[in-house]
């Protein structure tokens, strides 16, 4: 399939999990694909397993999304597509939030995001295709997520926003908001088999789907909107939660 043959596509954070599936997505439609990541040693893996083309950087970083563009441009010119997925999470009371902690998800999750689309619209194609990777939680509400929440919601505001004001470019923005999803992050948070296993069984029991999405099917969204078959969507945020949110 080649549905993307001869486009330039860009990939933040694309060493793991949706960012990695994405790569692997696109570049299987005939892209050419750069992922980025702050570590170097696992972007330079990832793009060697993939088959694509690495460059460090953090997206928490404005000089490192500057050095992005500028290199980018210099080594591919234009931009097709543009897939701004790099995120953490972190759960926190806001009576007992910090600082520190808020600083660290906001400068990657909003200003990282906002930054990397400012600085890449000079070198968007016209009809070029953005992607924000935002949350179901933007959605809903719950308790410990605030600062994560807050960010996404706030993305979707920059989304919508950033799709009237490159309209004119015929430069379509939309996002895409997963909810439990399947990625490597349940085995670095120190649990082990069975606890893993309850803890999906918990979160699969509030889904009405009674599944976890994967990394795979937010990729092919993505691969979707970044296609001509979506060439009439912009503006739009694209759940994928099995329901979660309507329950």
């Amino acid at each position: 399939m080649d549905n993307l043959k001869n486009k330039v596509a860009v990939i933040t954070g694309g060493n793991s999990g949706i960012g990695y599936a994405t790569a692997k997505q696109l570049k299987e439609q005939g892209a050419t694909v750069i992922i980025t990541g702050r570590r170097k040693e696992a972007i330079e893996k990832a793009a060697q397993d993939l088959g694509v083309t690495a460059i460090v950087a953090d997206q928490s970083n404005i000089t490192d999304i500057e050095n992005l563009a500028l290199k980018v441009k210099a080594d591919f010119g234009q931009v097709d597509i543009l897939f701004i997925n790099a995120g953490i999470t972190g759960a926190t009371t806001i009576e007992q939030a910090t600082e520190t902690l808020f600083d660290s998800i906001m400068n990657i999750n909003l200003k990282g995001a906002y930054f990397t689309l400012s600085k890449f619209i000079p070198i968007l194609k016209d009809e070029a295709s953005v992607v924000f990777l935002s949350s179901n939680t933007a959605s809903m509400s719950y308790a410990g997520t605030s600062i994560y929440s807050s960010g996404k919601t706030a993305l979707n505001a920059v989304m919508k926003i950033a799709s009237l004001e490159l309209a004119p470019r015929k430069i379509r923005v939309n996002s895409v908001s997963p909810g439990p999803t399947e990625t490597e992050i349940m085995k670095k948070i120190g649990l082990d088999e069975a606890e893993v296993k309850t803890l999906m069984d918990t979160i699969v029991d509030k889904i009405p789907l009674k599944q976890m999405g994967t990394s795979e099917d937010v990729a092919k969204m993505v691969a979707y909107l970044s296609s001509d078959a979506s060439k009439f969507i912009t503006g739009a945020d694209f759940i994928m939660d099995g329901g979660m949110v309507l329950a």
